[in-house]
């Protein structure tokens, strides 16, 4: 693995990592973060018979896929990450006890009777999820060096299209057989094991005990209102948070209505939609996660601002084979044309990761991710597929498209918000390498 061949430098306060356990806890890692995404993702390919079952409208179906999740999930993302964050939290706990919480809600979602009860099964999944990503980025963050960042936290986010696959796939096979509430049944159970592997054989980096401590004792923890004021002054981090927020509106978006669009529009089983579906965005989404980690990390080394360059002109590249996606009448062909923009769309993974992990000092690693994923998730996943929602039922009724080519000029407006965020990451991409080196030497 390309992103561990050599073992991470260790610190005060933490304890050496061998290549194979670096190289099994990156995998573990991912592991867990898939699941994540499988279980937030599994509605998406859900609503359509979950739409029919309870009789909600497209605005109710992106409050469910987005909002009712993203307001819990990005809230109690930063209390967990300035937790995390001290000296004396076992970031590895915190890990284990949200698989637990989020896993166990998604199995709950099969039993909700009504939009309310799936509405509040969904906040907590969301309160189980809020509890992963920002302590995990600071793990990876301790476990490898600088030069090799971008690529380990691109491993760790090719989660994203691994766990939307599954769920894409495995909810179409599972409704069509056994219908939507065994599909959040099923995936969810599995993270209870899981978490009991993570307790048991994840190690913490930092040293217990006495070495912690003498750390706490010595550099107490940056406030809030202090990590806030450090990071305002750092114009590359925002235009980043905003650049993939827009990213991820689109999205979030898309994808709770994709689904639907392939039936509405196409005609196709659902059963078969989840598995294409879900091999396109995996197999494409991998490999742009895979393939930006790698650019960023060697176009780095010549010059830092490709951190912003690479995922700028990934977008202007994937925006012709979108509109002609979404405009053909053929289904397998729409297919095969979105994988080339879902994989351009993906390589801002690594990049972005890898430089806000590397524009903060160690003290505010999490807690920079938790405030990058409240902006990015209450604006991507918050507000994607709820306005997707309103703008499809807007052009179905209010402009009398029906629910067909309403979905279909719904997704084809709102995508040109990727200008929006090809714009942030030019903008990022001014001062970024400035920020860097003066991130070399705050402690």
């Amino acid at each position: 693995m390309s992103s561990t061949e050599t073992p991470a430098a260790t610190s005060p306060g933490q304890t050496e990592l061998t290549k194979g356990y670096v190289n099994y806890a990156l995998g573990l890692l991912l592991v867990i973060y898939t699941l994540n995404f499988l279980d937030r993702q599994i509605v998406n390919i859900l609503a359509e018979p979950i739409k029919q079952d309870l009789g909600l409208s497209d605005t109710q179906l992106g409050l469910l896929t987005g909002l009712a999740f993203a307001v819990v999930y990005t809230v109690l993302g930063i209390p967990i990450a300035r937790y995390a964050d001290r000296p004396t939290a076992n970031r590895v706990t915190i890990i284990a006890i949200a698989l637990s919480v989020w896993s166990a809600f998604t199995a709950v979602c099969g039993l909700a009777q009504n939009f309310l009860q799936l509405t509040l099964a969904r906040i907590g999944v969301g309160v189980g999820e809020a509890g992963c990503t920002p302590p995990a980025h600071a793990l990876i963050s301790d476990k490898v060096p600088p030069e090799k960042r971008a690529s380990a936290l691109a491993l760790y986010s090719m989660g994203v299209p691994l766990g939307s696959l599954l769920g894409l796939a495995l909810g179409g096979m599972i409704a069509d057989t056994l219908g939507w509430r065994w599909g959040f049944i099923l995936v969810g159970l599995p993270g209870l094991l899981l978490a009991v592997i993570t307790v048991t054989t994840l190690k913490e980096p930092r040293r217990f005990a006495a070495m912690q401590a003498t750390i706490a004792a010595a550099k107490p923890s940056t406030s809030f209102t202090s990590a806030l004021r450090e990071l305002g002054r750092k114009k590359a981090y925002w235009n980043a948070c905003f650049a993939a927020a827009v990213i991820s509106f689109l999205g979030y978006g898309q994808i709770a209505f994709f689904g639907s669009f392939f039936v509405r529009v196409h005609g196709m089983p659902i059963g078969e939609i989840g598995l294409l579906l879900g091999l396109m965005i995996g197999i494409s989404g991998v490999l742009g996660t895979f393939i930006g980690g790698q650019i960023a990390d060697a176009a780095a080394k010549r010059d830092t601002r490709a951190y912003m360059t690479v995922p700028a002109v990934a977008l202007i590249l994937g925006a012709p084979f979108f509109i002609a996606a979404m405009l053909s009448d053929n289904a397998y062909l729409s297919i095969a044309l979105l994988a080339i923009p879902t994989a351009l769309n993906s390589l801002w993974y690594g990049p972005v990761y890898a430089a806000v992990q590397s524009i903060v000092p160690p003290r505010l690693r999490a807690t920079a991710v938790a405030i990058m994923l409240f902006v990015v998730n209450m604006i991507g996943l918050g507000l994607g597929p709820l306005t997707m929602g309103m703008v499809s039922d807007y052009f179905a009724t209010t402009l009398g498209y029906g629910a067909a080519e309403g979905l279909r000029w719904a997704i084809l407006t709102t995508g040109s918000a990727g200008l929006i965020a090809m714009t942030f990451f030019l903008l990022a991409r001014r001062t970024i390498r400035e920020e860097l080196e003066a991130a070399k030497h705050e402690t």
